[in-house]
């Protein structure tokens, strides 16, 4: 023990560590004097981390681009809003509306026999969380389409049970960092692609190619596994809604994003699929676990609600090839149940049968009276989905579709710019729709224009268009190696029929809930005035911010067009969401796209890029 200090430096060595301790206390008001919210997040993940800490910052490969001087000053001007504490490893794959800690703790009473535990069960505002998503250990940015295809990066999916489960099958085979795809599935060991190339030959299409010189071009896989089917088709032209639910094999979708390849998580439950009437030229489910016979074949007739004029049902399964008592048995009343709601056999082989539904009202209305099942109501709208409850009954055809004996649809690509058919549903013109397009077309050059330091041709490939009328901008991007999912509001006019018509995919849904996707699954975000939208509705921008957060992949661009004011607002939580600004520019007054904004008020556009990040842990677990 030293002596002989004097109460002098005491009190100098008090007075300092007073001023050190005062300084951390207002450091920490600062920095966390609006975060209340966070550490009332998710009750499930209270255990949250001080982003301060636990961050750590990285650029992509395309290095840094010098950002315009305007876009910096006024960056630098900006009132910095609060942080945003980052949610709890374990919630590194959460989905919040198809989360089933939040079912088992909120004791919701729900028939797990018709799957609705799988269906969407969005959390109240005062249980969402308020936190960063962070990647798993070892996460990478994303291989590239099209060899994301055939490969991904293990560590950004870390769970191989799918590879020892169905390891006969050839869904997937892990390869040291990387995760295989060699194209199979549990109908078609030998690949999606000699499978495919049967289906065509079954129904004599022209060089065994299923699209059927355009004819063919929008499908729906039910119970889709990791998506090989839909990813071999796409070299055909045809684009997949590949389906299926978070069940136990909770990580086929996620691997179907990380591949590049368009799918979506849903299920056959007791709600009407997220899709309109007359959206697919073919329905398919190889071996999908489905009970197409349950609640008298509501399931089926509700693909036969999703099926255009003259669409196909392709069926691989056991059941089809009859050979014992049980599957035989099975076989005799799904055949009863088609032939009931006018399907017929177009060619059946081994163990695949192919329906086909009928182009006119003619088979329904000869039917005996009292056939079940029955016609649906007349006042029924068949394009209805957000929540509708599924009906077991059959859609028929309107007047003019049954005049038209078909879809009236021109084949692809013609039918992506031609006038769809139920544009008149909608009391449109054929010159708005032609003057959309080219406006859209415009402005997709324009963002390209403004992106085009931060990206290549192949930067981004998942896209998602978060308000897209009638789909103009993903018709833009024709020409580019991109899908896009169309979304489209349920509460405004339900153009997402019209974007099925030209060819396209999409969903519904309320931007003022989270969507159905995991996260990290996105590469770019269009919100087209889908701010200014979520404000009239008293919904919370922040809580949309943290939503587009989760659901964007690092190095991923979001693309605002918006009120300046509005886009004032979101420019304070760039920091806090370790988002970059690539570009601003102002928009005029009066640009047919900007006709919403009545008060006269400048639009702008807005590009950020989000920045790759690891928490501490995920760093140190790396290493």
């Amino acid at each position: 023990m030293m002596r002989g200090r004097s109460d002098g430096g005491q009190k100098k060595r008090l007075i300092a560590s007073v001023c050190v301790v005062a300084l951390f206390v207002c450091f920490l008001f600062m920095y966390y004097g609006s975060s209340s919210q966070g550490a009332s997040a998710l009750e499930y993940g209270r255990s949250l981390r001080k982003l301060g800490s636990s961050y750590l910052g990285g650029d992509d490969d395309n290095g840094d681009a010098k950002q315009d001087d305007s876009v910096t000053n006024a960056e630098d001007s900006l009132v910095v809003a609060k942080s945003f504490p980052v949610c709890d490893d374990r919630h590194s794959e959460i989905i919040p509306c198809l989360d089933r800690n939040f079912i088992y703790q909120m004791r919701l009473k729900l028939d797990l026999s018709v799957m609705e535990h799988y269906e969407r069960h969005c959390p109240p505002p005062e249980r969402r969380f308020n936190c960063l998503i962070p990647p798993p250990s070892g996460y990478k940015v994303p291989i590239k389409w099209p060899k994301s295809r055939d490969e991904v990066w293990k560590a950004n999916i870390p769970h191989t049970h799918l590879a020892k489960e169905k390891s006969d099958q050839n869904w997937m085979v892990e390869k040291g960092e990387k995760i295989s795809f060699p194209g199979g599935g549990t109908h078609f060991h030998y690949g999606a692609d000699k499978y495919i190339a049967s289906m065509a030959n079954m129904l004599n299409f022209s060089n065994d190619v299923l699209n059927d010189e355009g004819r063919l071009r929008t499908v729906l896989d039910v119970g889709c596994g990791v998506a090989s089917f839909g990813a071999y088709l796409l070299a055909s032209d045809i684009i997949t809604m590949s389906l299926a639910p978070n069940d136990v094999h909770q990580n086929q979708i996620q691997f179907a994003l990380e591949r590049g390849i368009p799918a979506y998580l849903g299920v056959l439950g007791t709600k009407r699929l997220p899709y309109p009437s007359r959206s697919f030229e073919l329905a398919h489910c190889s071996r999908c676990r489905i009970d197409w016979l349950q609640r008298d074949g509501l399931l089926l007739l509700e693909l036969d609600r999703v099926l255009r004029p003259g669409g196909y049902f392709a069926y691989s399964s056991p059941e089809a090839y009859a050979q014992d008592e049980e599957n035989l048995k099975i076989w005799k009343e799904m055949s009863a149940l088609v032939e009931r709601m006018c399907w017929r056999i177009a060619v059946k082989r081994n163990q695949t049968v192919i329906w086909q539904k009928p182009l006119t009202n003619d088979c329904y209305l000869e039917r005996e009276p009292g056939t079940q099942p029955p016609l649906c109501r007349s006042d029924a709208d068949p394009d209805a989905v957000s929540g509708v409850l599924m009906e077991a009954c059959i859609t028929p055809y309107s007047k003019h579709d049954h005049k038209t004996k078909g879809s009236g649809l021109a084949p692809w690509p013609a039918r992506l710019t031609s006038s769809p058919p139920r544009l008149a549903d909608f009391g449109y013109s054929t010159d708005r729709f032609e003057k959309d397009t080219e406006l859209w077309r415009q402005q997709v050059d324009s963002y390209w224009n403004l992106m085009s330091s931060k990206i290549k041709s192949n930067t981004v490939r998942n896209i998602m268009d978060m308000k897209a009328h009638m789909g103009s901008f993903a018709a833009a991007l024709k020409d580019k190696d991109v899908w896009v999912m169309n979304v489209v509001s349920p509460d405004g006019p339900n153009t997402l029929k019209l974007i099925y018509d030209r060819g396209l995919i999409g969903t519904n849904h309320n931007w003022c809930e989270a969507f159905s996707t995991y996260p990290r699954t996105y590469d770019l975000l269009h919100a087209w005035t889908v701010f200014s939208d979520i404000r009239n509705k008293k919904c919370s921008a922040e809580d949309l911010l943290i939503e587009m957060d989760r659901i964007l992949r690092p190095t991923g661009f979001v693309i605002i067009r918006d009120k300046e004011s509005v886009v004032e607002s979101i420019k304070k939580y760039m920091q806090a969401l370790h988002w970059e600004i690539v570009a601003s520019e102002k928009v005029t007054t009066g640009s047919e796209l900007d006709q919403e904004n009545e008060d006269g008020e400048n639009n702008v556009v807005f590009i950020v890029q989000k920045k790759l990040w690891l928490t501490s842990e995920s760093l140190r677990d790396t290493e």
